[in-house]
């Protein structure tokens, strides 16, 4: 029998415990919203429940998280969005630029926090760094800008490389600018570069046969959410065919990648738990005075394990350059 049903019952109201019909506060809700995989999130998913624990925000204690991804199709994301907010979710998380432009669509009035590899003013999320306005603020992570550092540090794995392979997923909409860097990048040090597109499973691995039928000597992937959620395959196709490869994050190295070179997503990603938990959670709204933070930490990590069953000798010189080395 239902609440509702047993308190029209004659006489069931005064029988019934106050404390047991009293409404209780609903826990404020967090939408989460990614475009990745769950597994490619995860390591993100842990970094921003650290960042609410610290400020005393525990998912299913005083908090509730409701979660949705696309698995690297931008296409499902304003319905996802939508659904979040059809739901009436205190905040809405974004963490990524697709699903950050996803959430502002979507709603007015819920507050938004983000991460975005993009520059959020440029790309529309907000007025300003400092003054965000509006509901949303978050973090820009650098992602698409650190493009010719990884060229550069991948050309010391194979410093007389006569072509290096730089895969972009088309359909991202920074793909065009990550490759015009490169290539200014590329001209400056003399190295030539095979620009390759790569938008689906299918095109992943043809874009591989075409780096084995040029003798490609290395590849570096440029940033893109879609690779994070193909990332098994990624580092299995350049184990395959012994091909050093640079990747964007820690997470591709430690799942066997060679080498990543990445604002440290850990913190960021921290920063942004600690955004929703102080704002949002506690039922206020995004004060405007909540600037948008830039992440300032990056990380260079080589696997020298995966080094090793490449056949390649590392520097000390470059070793001494990482941050992490895996062994």
């Amino acid at each position: 029998m239902n609440r509702r049903a047993f308190i029209t019952l004659p006489g069931g109201a005064a029988a019934w415990p106050r404390a047991a019909w009293t409404q209780q506060p609903a826990l404020p809700v967090i939408g989460y919203l990614s475009g990745r995989s769950p597994e490619a999130e995860a390591p993100i998913v842990a970094a921003v429940r650290r960042g609410l624990q610290e400020i005393g925000y525990l998912a299913g204690q005083n908090i509730a998280i409701e979660f949705r991804f696309s698995d690297g199709q931008d296409d499902q994301l304003p319905a996802l969005a939508a659904d979040l907010v059809g739901r009436r979710v205190t905040v809405l998380v974004a963490t990524d630029r697709p699903s950050a432009l996803a959430a502002k669509a979507a709603t007015a009035t819920i507050p938004i926090v983000f991460a975005s590899g993009a520059d959020a003013v440029e790309i529309g999320l907000v007025a300003s760094l400092n003054r965000p306005g509006g509901k949303a603020t978050g973090v820009n992570v650098f992602t698409t800008e650190l493009g010719p550092k990884r060229l550069e540090l991948l050309r010391r794995v194979a410093p007389k490389a006569g072509t290096i392979a730089f895969t972009v997923n088309p359909n991202a909409t920074t793909s065009g600018r990550q490759v015009n860097e490169l290539q200014t990048a590329a001209a400056a040090l003399g190295q030539q570069i095979l620009v390759l597109n790569a938008g689906n499973e299918q095109e992943i691995n043809e874009a591989f046969a075409t780096i084995v039928e040029r003798r490609v000597a290395a590849v570096l992937y440029g940033a893109a959410v879609f690779f994070q959620v193909r990332q098994d395959q990624l580092i299995a196709l350049a184990a395959r065919h012994s091909i050093p490869a640079m990747y964007e994050w820690r997470e591709f190295v430690t799942a066997g990648g060679l080498m990543s070179y990445s604002t440290n997503r850990a913190e960021a990603f921290r920063q942004v738990g600690i955004y929703t938990g102080r704002d949002a959670c506690s039922r206020a709204r995004i004060r405007l005075t909540l600037p948008v933070m830039q992440s300032i930490r990056f990380e260079f990590v080589i696997n020298l394990k995966t080094a090793k069953a490449l056949g390649i000798k590392l520097s000390d010189d470059l070793l001494s350059l990482a941050d992490e080395v895996i062994e």
